[in-house]
């Protein structure tokens, strides 16, 4: 990270960070996609402890994380919310205090409920807090990885029209890329039913599009979102088939995009819903794995730049 730019001592939310951050993390995350560098980071950590705490079922991100610390030499332990000392009674901010007793580094969260992971990193004083996704709210290092996906192939970030399509009432994916490709210059247009994009959003410089072919109109990155049914109480779509053929993303509707537009999906991937498998596993337009390769580098530099005080020589 850049040595004129400071990082906060929690990532709980994009919206709480500067461009200028943005661009320094981003430019540190990057370090992290060349394996020379990993190598010479392997004891970066060595001596701190990181706890996965998670409240949602979840592979990839706390598996990223987990890769992410034991590749930076760190202690990393993974607490099953499922069978812990919650199910006795215990309340969040008594079990926080508890791990935060046995000197903890780095406390990763995610939980269902938006807001969950700021009221966590009050509870914490010595410790970093990173937000794994909370609720409806944000899910930062996905935006991270997403934005440093696109820089990969597209360069510059500013100027791009990204469509960001599908679930954005329910989706933290979205919040946290809109406030994050914003800041970077793109031009945001959120495409989907009207059940499922806020209105609020039509009050800002973001276009809504309720037809995907307009909304998808010389687009240069589209972002597809799952449908999160685990969050919806009640029918936002008339049926898994109609929401497929309106607004599910096929070769064919990839056409009224720019040709080398590049496909993104945060996952997991539901097939036949929100995207066809031939989009999917496309070599030509598909960045869905590369996604995923992209998140260990984004939270190995997340645990680099929210340590680098802990680090430094007493």
């Amino acid at each position: 990270m850049a040595a004129a730019v400071s990082f906060p001592q929690h990532l709980l939310a994009i919206e709480e960070i500067s461009a200028l951050e943005i661009q320094a993390f981003l430019a540190l995350a990057e370090n992290y996609t060349l394996p020379s560098f990993v190598q010479n980071q392997r004891s970066l950590l060595k001596g701190l402890t990181v706890i996965n705490l998670f409240f949602e079922e979840s592979t990839r991100t706390r598996t990223s994380f987990e890769l992410a610390a034991k590749r930076l030499g760190a202690d990393i332990i993974n607490i099953a919310t499922a069978t812990s000392s919650l199910k006795k009674g215990e309340s969040i901010r008594d079990m926080v205090l508890t791990l935060q007793a046995m000197k903890l580094d780095v406390l990763i969260v995610r939980h269902p409920e938006s807001g969950s992971v700021d009221f966590i990193s009050k509870q914490i004083s010595s410790a970093a807090v990173i937000n794994a996704g909370d609720g409806t709210h944000e899910h930062p290092t996905q935006a991270f990885l997403d934005a440093l996906t696109i820089k990969r192939h597209k360069k510059n970030i500013s100027g791009l029209k990204i469509a960001i399509c599908g679930d954005v009432l329910h989706s933290r994916v979205a919040r946290s890329n809109i406030h994050l490709l914003g800041k970077l210059g793109a031009q945001i247009h959120l495409v989907g039913p009207r059940t499922l994009i806020p209105q609020y959003f039509s009050q800002s410089n973001i276009q809504i599009h309720y037809n995907l072919r307009e909304g998808f109109k010389n687009a240069d990155v589209i972002i597809m979102l799952r449908l999160q049914q685990e969050r919806m109480q009640g029918a936002f779509v008339p049926s898994l088939e109609e929401y497929m053929d309106f607004f599910g993303l096929t070769m064919e509707k990839l056409k009224h995009a720019k040709p080398d537009v590049l496909v993104m999906e945060a996952g997991p991937i539901n097939r036949g819903v929100e995207i066809s498998g031939q989009v999917a596993d496309s070599l030509s337009y598909s960045a869905i794995l590369e996604q995923v390769e992209m998140g260990v580098a984004v939270r190995m530099a997340c645990l680099d730049a929210l340590t680098q005080k802990k680090r430094l020589p007493t």
